[in-house]
């Protein structure tokens, strides 16, 4: 939320008279940001602005006069949060039970020139994409991405996890003073 200072924005119709002002649309188009306010903060023109990446955050929006000399409207609000936390549901690819004989042969099958003749770039690219997608979803499987690898790279072993753990309490013990530093050099260079 802040002052934006773009009077020339039309936030029902989203559309921007100046270059500038354009940009900033795109910007907040692009990363599906919503701007909540809809009355004028200043003078007629929308300049204090509150985005937000989803629906439904922010709630019970009221302007309440300006603060002492400032021409700009105060902006209450509340920011409501959800009684419980979602479970995150992200699906990686499964590239190791790949098939990827399966995958060429149907990106193969397809006759690539008549289905893009006469097309501009645009109608091309959404063509491409849609046929890779769908053979993706063939010839590819999901599978849920599991909290446990998340927090640390597949590489990382318990072996590797053990002795990064004694080089940390021996670190922890040469700063509180009750390790001496060749003992501590010796701690981590042994590993």
């Amino acid at each position: 939320m802040g002052d934006f200072n773009h009077p020339n924005i039309c936030w029902r119709d989203n559309t921007a008279e100046h270059k500038q002002s354009r940009k900033f649309l795109e910007c907040v188009n692009d990363n599906f940001l919503l701007q909540v306010i809809e009355e004028p903060t200043r003078r007629g023109a929308m300049l204090d602005l509150i985005l937000t990446n989803k629906e439904g955050l922010v709630g019970d929006i009221k302007l309440k006069g300006s603060l002492g000399c400032s021409d700009h409207e105060m902006v209450e609000l509340r920011i409501l949060r959800a009684a419980r936390r979602t479970h995150s549901k992200l699906t990686t690819l499964g590239f190791r039970r790949a098939d990827f004989g399966l995958f060429r042969d149907l990106l193969g099958r397809i006759p690539w020139d008549k289905a893009l003749d006469g097309r501009g770039a645009q109608d091309r690219w959404l063509i491409f994409k849609g046929h890779l997608l769908q053979a993706q979803k063939q010839c590819i499987p999901t599978k849920r991405k599991s909290s446990k690898n998340t927090k640390r790279p597949p590489w990382m072993n318990k072996e590797l996890l053990g002795k990064v753990k004694q080089k940390k309490v021996a670190y922890r013990g040469w700063k509180q003073g009750q390790v001496a530093w060749e003992e501590y050099r010796e701690t981590v260079q042994a590993g």
